[in-house]
């Protein structure tokens, strides 16, 4: 015997409505399944939560300086240890460490940029762009550089690519430090300091002697460029840091703002001293 579904049944509003919601369910479920990871969606949140972390004032300027910053200072930390002289004070650092820890040295540069950014939390540091940036284009600019840059041999090159590289290094972190778009791992350390009072080149300078000896108890290279970098980067990060910052728009303005006021204050004292004078000779003279 056949069973036949009744007709009523079929054309219930109820079983319709509830074989929708399981044809809708089913969907959704399908849709999961074949695509488990809303790849997408995922990438447009991150590219808008990369691009907030972009000042909205001068981004153009802001970007063209950062990345161009962090490309000099690949160049120059390429330029020094190219040298042949001594590496960098965070180099012989990584250098020793990765000798006991028995990892590649790009490996342990990337563990201790996180370590260091430990320190941002009781400084109240924020990573920005330019801190993202400079994981990526600080290393592959340096390998760029190492592999064009001929190695020299005569004392005098050698010493003269050091040197060169200190400057371009010291240029170069104020260049992407000034983009305003955040501060590399271990400077947000030096710009965290120096927000709270303390002096730029001491800051940095301490920063560099410590890990340059922490480094060379480890067992990293240390030659007469390290010590030079060392001594040199805090005075020229000092210098070229306020000199290459970027300023708002209205800045310019408001700083007008200021001196137009501070010229009228200093216009007003000598009146108001000179009616203080003249209100005291009037009150001698009446009494």
């Amino acid at each position: 015997m056949t069973s036949t579904v009744p007709a009523e049944r079929v054309s219930h509003p109820a079983a319709v409505a509830g074989d929708q919601a399981e044809r809708a369910m089913l969907g959704r479920h399908e849709d999961r399944i074949a695509d488990p990871l809303p790849v997408g969606a995922a990438a447009r949140a991150a590219l808008a939560w990369l691009w907030a972390l972009i000042p909205r004032d001068r981004r153009a300027h802001r970007m063209v300086q950062l990345q161009l910053g962090l490309v000099l200072y690949g160049v120059s930390d390429g330029m020094i240890l190219m040298s042949g002289l001594g590496a960098n004070p965070w180099d012989v650092f990584h250098q020793g460490l990765a000798k006991h820890l028995g990892l590649q040295v790009g490996t342990t540069v990337i563990l201790v940029g996180v370590a260091v950014m430990l320190f941002w939390i009781p400084l109240r540091q924020k990573p920005g762009f330019g801190t993202l940036s400079n994981v990526v284009v600080v290393g592959l600019a340096m390998d760029g550089a190492m592999a064009w840059m001929p190695t020299p041999h005569a004392w005098w090159l050698r010493w003269g690519e050091m040197l060169a590289g200190i400057a371009l290094n010291g240029v170069a972190t104020g260049a992407y430090i000034g983009a305003g778009m955040g501060p590399g791992p271990r400077d947000g350390v030096m710009t965290g300091y120096a927000a709270r009072g303390h002096s730029i080149r001491v800051v940095r300078t301490s920063m560099e002697l410590t890990v340059l000896s922490v480094g060379w108890l480890l067992g990293g290279t240390v030659g007469i460029g390290t010590a030079a970098y060392a001594l040199l980067i805090g005075p020229l990060a000092h210098r070229f840091i306020p000199l290459l910052a970027i300023k708002p728009k209205d800045g310019a303005a408001a700083e007008r703002t200021a001196k137009a006021e501070r010229v009228e204050k200093a216009e007003k004292r000598p009146r108001v001293a000179a009616g203080a004078g003249a209100g005291a000779l009037a009150s001698e003279n009446c009494c």
